[in-house]
């Protein structure tokens, strides 16, 4: 039970990283918040979580909308008295070679991927200030480190999230807030819907490992950075869970 009683809130908790993440924080004791877009899928999570006995709220939001995520936000510190971890894990995966990108897609891209983290840290950040402690829990990507053919608009969306991520942590560390990021590489979740067969294929003959990763296999990460001791020297981080793909 390393996060029992703490309060989490994770976007993108429908499906894929953001579920599983949420599963392994239940499991671990933590009160959540789950956000998404998909109310059907929340409600899934939702279930599963409640099922180890923890309290679980959930809110049906659009995370590129700053007032909407500034509602949820809110409203959790009102009604849970805090917010001791947020994990961005909302996103969006397609692919497209840059000579024939459509600038709406990047924009969606950029919009889905960083300024929803933007978002969600800004308006997260001065409860954690206050009280005196926190996690922040960035998804990010291997891709964000070494960029990806067909994928310039998710690979600069991904880099800002941890560039986004090492210049907060020196701000916030002196308030006791840590903040940190996963990079996974190639995980099978139902964003990969957007990836061709060929890229998937070629990329799996890359790694290390042969193989994708599992969400189960990138969500005790997000435990560790939440939990104390293990995550109190974890300060502007990437983890790398990988398969291999990126050894920094």
């Amino acid at each position: 039970m390393l996060l029992k009683d703490k309060i989490a809130l994770i976007t993108g908790a429908g499906s894929g990283i953001g579920a599983a993440i949420a599963q392994a924080y239940a499991d671990s004791g933590a009160h959540l918040v789950l956000a998404d877009l998909n109310g059907d899928a929340l409600e899934t999570t939702r279930a599963r979580c409640e099922a180890q006995g923890v309290q679980v709220r959930t809110a049906v939001v659009d995370v590129t909308d700053s007032d909407a995520t500034k509602t949820v936000i809110d409203d959790c510190v009102a009604e849970l008295g805090r917010l001791d971890i947020l994990v961005n894990a909302a996103g969006m995966l397609t692919e497209a070679p840059l000579i024939d990108m459509d600038p709406a897609l990047w924009h969606q891209m950029i919009s889905v991927d960083l300024t929803s983290v933007f978002l969600s840290c800004r308006w997260a950040t001065p409860h954690m200030v206050a009280q005196g402690s926190g996690r922040i829990i960035n998804i990010a990507s291997q891709l964000g480190i070494k960029g990806g053919e067909s994928l310039v608009h998710y690979s600069a969306a991904k880099a800002g999230v941890i560039g986004l991520t090492k210049a907060l942590a020196r701000e916030m560390a002196p308030h006791g807030v840590l903040v940190n990021a996963i990079a996974p590489g190639p995980v099978e979740t139902p964003l990969l819907a957007g990836i061709t067969e060929e890229w998937r294929a070629a990329k799996q003959a890359e790694l290390p490992l042969r193989r994708f990763g599992t969400v189960e296999e990138i969500a005790p990460t997000a435990v560790l950075l939440a939990s104390e001791p293990g995550g109190n020297l974890y300060v502007g981080q990437v983890l790398g869970p990988n398969s291999g793909d990126v050894m920094p």
